[in-house]
């Protein structure tokens, strides 16, 4: 009797061993992230079993106090957290029922890249996968100064740039796209990324020089020009104006010296005048830009398709109006539908002349807006830039972009409220402006449509927390 019992609870052992054994499994290869934006670290268990009643716990390897996210007994505790994760992560706990144990991470940091451990336990078994994660930011825009002017009237030339992840190639190139041998090189690394500097003798031969920073998919470029023998930046042209300035001055003083004073003193405010002017001409040049252009065309009636819609996105009944649900909605997909970027395009498109409309963005931190062809990739987490049929500005936190060939960072004096799209289809011209300050932001050129273009707006991708509204808008 003894060992029949005995028998009976190693054979239970065995069956209860089994019914909870699982493998954690995590990504073969790095997660890449970009900073500012959300990131899912993935993790989950085979076979898919409920890790619900099981502890699931997420930390980092290279780090002391290493706790980034801890679910157990059915709820997360998160006291003992790296406070530099506290509020940016989550569990999807519906998940949690078929072992998916994937971590979002919101906001993503410099700091935050790493080697992370998902490790998964229950009453009888463990075991646990890691995920490496790699954070890529674009810094800032690149500065040029003049150091001055050596013995032979070269000038030096310095460009540098910060918050860049993992560490960019930074050179000069001269008008023809040469490299150009950089003198001296500083590279310094803290927590939120790279800083490089690089200094330069330049030539009278070279024209125009350019310094260029490169990181993967991304680049920063600036322009440097000569004239004459001269580099001129805008700092050295603040110099020349003074120095014409005080040369005026001298001149009327010689004039009044030899000839009437009144006519002298009348000849010099005419030309101070004439120089006044000239400058608040070239200032207000791109507003009279704008404000013809205004003339030119007409502004067009925008309604969003609700039927394109992301399934997170909640669209106004009157097509006006789109923010994130936080909520994915049931409903006929059709194939129209965004998956990845949080989407919707206008229910009208355009194959011939011009349109423009207004878009308000004000107290949204997360968007990208411009147009679309018709045929645009809406299923998968592409670029969005031309050559895969979209032309976008947009904002990530507190930094504008445009998306050429390359990422391009907009310097903007202040927050976008309301941003203007003009599209002139035979010209091959997408222009973006700011509406209350009449402005010029970026312009697209020289792509060729070939089919319909659609108006675009977009929340971003993952998620977005911000649930304020874009709005498309009519009174202008």
């Amino acid at each position: 009797m003894k060992l029949i019992c005995l028998t009976l609870l190693l054979v239970r052992g065995i069956t209860d061993s089994r019914s909870e054994w699982f493998e954690v499994v995590g990504p073969a290869d790095p997660v890449f992230a970009v900073a500012g934006e959300d990131v899912i670290l993935p993790c989950s268990v085979k076979p898919n079993i409920s890790v619900v009643d099981m502890r699931v716990e997420w930390f980092r390897l290279d780090q002391k106090d290493s706790l980034v996210h801890l679910y157990e007994d059915h709820e997360d505790r998160n006291t003992d957290q790296i406070q530099s994760y506290r509020g940016r992560t989550k569990l999807i706990h519906q998940e949690l029922q078929t072992g998916n144990a994937s971590l979002k991470l919101s906001s993503v940091r410099v700091s935050d890249e790493g080697v992370y451990k998902c490790f998964i336990q229950s009453k009888s078994r463990y075991d646990d996968a890691t995920v490496d994660v790699r954070v890529e930011a674009v810094g800032s825009p690149l500065v040029i100064t003049v150091d001055g002017f050596d013995r032979s009237g070269r000038l030096h030339l310095q460009c540098e740039s910060e918050g860049w992840n993992p560490e960019p190639e930074l050179e000069w190139l001269d008008s023809e796209g040469v490299s150009l041998s950089s003198e001296t090189t500083e590279t310094h690394r803290n927590t939120d990324g790279f800083s490089v500097k690089h200094t330069i003798t330049a030539h009278h031969s070279n024209d125009k020089i350019h310094c260029r920073v490169k990181l993967r998919h991304h680049m920063l470029e600036a322009l440097i020009i000569s004239s004459n023998n001269m580099f001129i930046s805008w700092r050295t042209s603040v110099i020349l104006i003074s120095v014409f300035v005080v040369l005026i001055v001298i001149a009327g003083i010689l004039i009044a010296l030899f000839a009437h004073k009144y006519r002298a003193q009348r000849q010099l405010r005419e030309e101070k005048n004439r120089i006044q002017q000239e400058r608040d001409q070239l200032l207000q040049s791109q507003k009279m830009i704008i404000t013809q252009e205004c003339f030119i065309f007409s502004a067009v009636k925008v309604i969003l398709d609700a039927d394109t819609a992301h399934r997170r996105l909640i669209v106004s009944d009157d097509g006006k109006q789109v923010r994130d649900g936080n909520t994915e909605l049931n409903g006929e997909d059709g194939g129209k539908r965004f998956s990845e970027y949080r989407g919707v395009l206008g229910k009208d498109g355009f194959s011939s002349g011009s349109f423009y409309f207004e878009v308000q963005v004000k107290d949204q931190t997360k968007w990208y807006l411009g147009v679309a062809r018709e045929s645009c990739d809406r299923k998968s987490l592409i670029h969005l830039r031309p050559e895969n049929g979209y032309w976008i500005v947009g904002q990530r936190g507190e930094k504008y972009w445009a998306c050429d060939s390359s990422y391009v960072s907009l310097s903007l004096r202040v927050k976008l409220q309301r941003v203007g799209v003009f599209v002139d289809y035979e010209e091959r011209l997408v222009s973006f402006y700011d509406v209350e300050s009449m402005s010029h932001i970026y312009s697209y050129t020289g792509t060729p449509f070939n089919e319909k273009l659609y108006p675009f707006v977009c929340l971003g991708y993952v998620s977005n927390e911000n649930s304020t509204p874009l709005i498309i808008c009519e009174d202008y």
